[in-house]
């Protein structure tokens, strides 16, 4: 695929279109979850009452970070840009639906999704799974190879090399899983110099 020519655009939202304000250490350190796991695995093995209270704290700390999220780097020219060629456009994050729009609002750019387009971890299996593209792709009535993932960290590469989609990675001055990206950015505003 020419990158330029590429219609079909899906975006990771924290730490790809905003700064990343995560701190997972000590997220997994108030959650009591080990270091080494993943959250969202480790809170789905959870019995019931003890996974509601997690999800709980985690969905009000990340309401709290939404509410506060700053554009990354050319994000906002690089979804403008993409919106206003007439690209489908796509959010597909481990984060809370309601909480990727209150993101998008936050830095602007709320207005160049559709919110059945924002596939949360309650829409679909968290990446790395592809299900949520695999859903985009059956949404817009495209091969899943027509798609574009562009994340900041090797779940949202992994996802894309597992649905058959291309992976873009930006916002790292050069990429610690060499060979898993089909392109690299140092960040979106590259990015668009690419496009």
């Amino acid at each position: 695929m020419i990158l330029s020519l590429a219609r079909y655009w899906v975006f990771d939202l924290d730490g790809t279109l905003t700064l990343a304000m995560h701190d997972f250490e000590a997220i997994k350190r108030e959650l009591q979850i080990p270091q080494a796991e993943d959250i969202l695995q480790h809170l789905a093995d959870l019995p019931a009452d003890d996974a509601r209270a997690k999800h709980a704290w985690l969905h009000e700390h990340e309401r709290g970070l939404a509410l506060r999220a700053q554009p990354a780097p050319g994000a906002v020219e690089l979804v403008r840009t993409l919106c206003e060629r007439g690209c489908q456009l796509g959010i597909l994050t481990r984060n809370a639906h309601e909480l990727a729009l209150l993101t998008l609002d936050a830095i602007g750019l709320g207005d160049c999704f559709q919110a059945v387009d924002i596939i949360g971890r309650d829409d679909a299996p968290p990446k790395p799974h592809p299900g949520g593209l695999l859903q985009l792709a059956a949404q817009w009535g495209v091969a899943s190879s027509d798609l574009v993932m562009v994340g900041d960290y090797h779940f949202d590469l992994d996802c894309a090399r597992a649905a058959g989609a291309y992976g873009v990675l930006v916002n790292l001055p050069e990429s610690p899983w060499p060979g898993l990206a089909d392109w690299h950015a140092e960040d979106c505003g590259r990015l668009l110099l690419q496009i």
